[in-house]
């Protein structure tokens, strides 16, 4: 059956390790957007901080959509508006927050305008995501956040052997409450139990009027399992982490082989 929808990830899939798509991946995502299917880029990123790559591989057009926070949204690529939403309140702010506080781990929490950090000790890696993204970063005392916001996620984050340490103490609560996704070693995200990019790629075919048979996916992390076990046919990169590998249907190269390309004309 014709491939009619390809979800992609962006870190260590559609990114090579100089944070770039190269020339063949180019080549293979044009030819296949020229041919009439959707290709949609998914990401733990805010929209804004993924603009730049959508203007560089043309999918800034109103018929082109992205996954965004790990699910939380699925938003048009030039219109900003949603599609989907699975989004968390203020009281959960105000649990996870005091919760990173017991298990004294840093926490940041992101809307659609901004991230904002609770911790006079800002983590360096609350900084180093406010760079990859491009979203604002912002203080904010716990008592100055809006109770009426509209929080597409939070992250715990910290070092891994700190962060590994506090996940262990979450209680199963907070499990059954929440979307916990631990998309790299030093970042815990928090979303909407219904928040994945699995849900998000469901959601999105179904409004597009796209059979999940007809829907690829691509990723290498562990927030991309949900999306490759929802796909039709689903990839794992060379370079992905093992439970990816053993959930895909198939396995590509690594992203600074051309992995993306190379899964595209094979199996699309």
């Amino acid at each position: 059956m014709t491939v009619k929808l390809i979800a992609i990830d962006i870190d260590g899939t559609l990114l090579n390790s100089n944070h770039q798509v190269t020339p063949a991946v180019k080549e293979a995502l044009q030819t296949k957007r020229n041919e009439g299917c959707k290709i949609v880029l998914c990401t733990g990123r805010p929209l804004i901080g993924i603009l730049p790559l959508v203007k560089e591989l043309g999918l800034d057009s109103t018929d082109d959509f992205a996954i965004t926070y790990n699910g939380s949204l699925v938003q048009n690529n030039a219109t900003g508006n949603t599609v989907v939403q699975h989004t968390l309140t203020y009281q959960d702010f105000m649990d996870v927050e005091y919760l990173s506080r017991k298990l004294n781990v840093h926490l940041h929490t992101q809307d659609r305008k901004a991230m904002y950090t609770s911790n006079r000790d800002i983590s360096k890696y609350t900084i180093v995501e406010g760079y990859l993204t491009g979203i604002p970063l912002k203080y904010r005392a716990v008592d100055e956040m809006d109770k009426e916001m509209t929080i597409s996620k939070m992250m715990m984050i910290d070092e891994p052997d700190i962060l590994d340490t506090a996940i262990k103490s979450i209680p199963k609560e907070f499990a059954t409450r929440f979307n916990l996704v631990k998309s790299s070693p030093y970042y815990l995200e928090i979303l909407n139990k219904e928040a994945s990019k699995g849900n998000a790629l469901r959601d999105l075919a179904n409004y597009l009027g796209i059979k999940q048979e007809e829907t690829m996916a691509i990723g290498d992390n562990e927030n991309d399992l949900s999306m490759l076990e929802y796909a039709g046919i689903s990839v794992a990169m060379e370079n992905g982490t093992e439970n990816v590998k053993k959930t895909a249907l198939h396995l590509t190269k690594s992203n600074d082989d051309d992995g993306v390309a190379y899964a595209i004309n094979t199996w699309a």
